[in-house]
C-alpha cells in the first residue's frame, strides 16, 4: 500500500507541475516595426488583431509553454463567434521534431456554444479525417496565432488536454508565420511544413 500511496503523490505532483508550466504568453511578430499586430489580455480573453492587410509580414498570438518533449494528442480554442474564423486563422502552429503543422480553424467543424461562441478541437482523428496530416515527433514549440487581416478573440486553449493559462506579459515572438499562405485550399486544407526556410524571424 505504501508503494502505491508514494506512486499516487508522484503523479499528483508531476500533473501539477505539467499544469503549472503550461502558459499563453501574447506577443507579437513584427519585424517591419508596422504597429498593425496587437495581442492583448481582455476580461480573460486572449484578443488579436491583425490590423493590416493580409500580405503585411506580421502576426499577432501568443507562445505556448510547457509541451517540449511532449507528442501530441489534442488541441482546441474557443472564439468569440464562427465568424472570427478567417480562414484558417486563428490557428495552431504545432512544430516537432519532424516539422512544422498548421491546425486552422477551418479545418474541423466547431461545436457553437449556447452563449454563441464556437469551440474549435483537433486531434489526429480529425486531421486525418481532414486528409491533414497529424503532428507527429516530440513537440519542440507550438503557438496560436492570426496572420490573416481581421480580430479574433481566443480563450479555453488547451493543448493534450491541459488548460493554457493567459499571462500578460507582452513579447516579440519568433512566429513561424506564413501571412495567410495556409489558410487552406478549396476544401480549407492546411499541410506542413519541415524546419528550413525563412520561417524563424524576429524583431528583436
Amino acid at each position: 500500500m505504501k508503494k502505491i500511496t508514494i506512486a499516487a503523490v508522484v503523479a499528483a505532483a508531476c500533473a501539477f507541475a505539467g499544469s503549472a508550466s503550461a502558459a499563453l504568453v501574447p506577443g507579437v511578430f513584427d519585424p517591419g516595426h508596422t504597429g498593425c499586430p496587437v495581442a492583448t489580455v481582455q476580461n480573460g480573453w486572449l484578443h488579436l488583431e491583425k490590423n493590416c492587410a493580409t500580405t503585411t509580414n506580421a502576426s499577432a498570438g501568443a507562445n505556448i509553454t510547457g509541451l517540449t518533449g511532449q507528442t501530441f494528442t489534442s488541441a482546441s480554442f474557443t472564439l468569440k463567434s464562427t465568424s472570427q474564423c478567417q480562414g484558417g486563422s486563428p490557428r495552431f502552429n504545432i512544430v516537432t521534431t519532424t516539422g512544422t503543422f498548421f491546425l486552422g480553424c477551418n479545418n474541423v467543424t466547431p461545436v457553437v456554444n449556447a452563449d454563441g461562441t464556437a469551440t474549435y478541437t483537433f486531434t489526429p482523428a480529425a486531421l486525418v479525417a481532414a486528409g491533414l496530416p497529424a503532428p507527429t515527433g516530440t513537440i519542440t514549440s507550438a503557438e496560436v496565432l492570426i496572420d490573416v487581416q481581421g480580430v479574433a478573440d481566443v480563450k479555453n486553449v488547451t493543448v493534450n488536454g491541459i488548460p493554457q493559462n493567459v499571462q500578460g506579459a507582452h513579447k516579440h515572438h519568433k512566429h513561424h508565420h506564413d501571412n495567410g499562405k495556409h489558410r487552406g485550399d478549396e476544401r480549407g486544407h492546411h499541410g506542413h511544413h519541415h524546419h528550413g526556410g525563412d520561417h524563424d524571424q524576429d524583431d528583436d
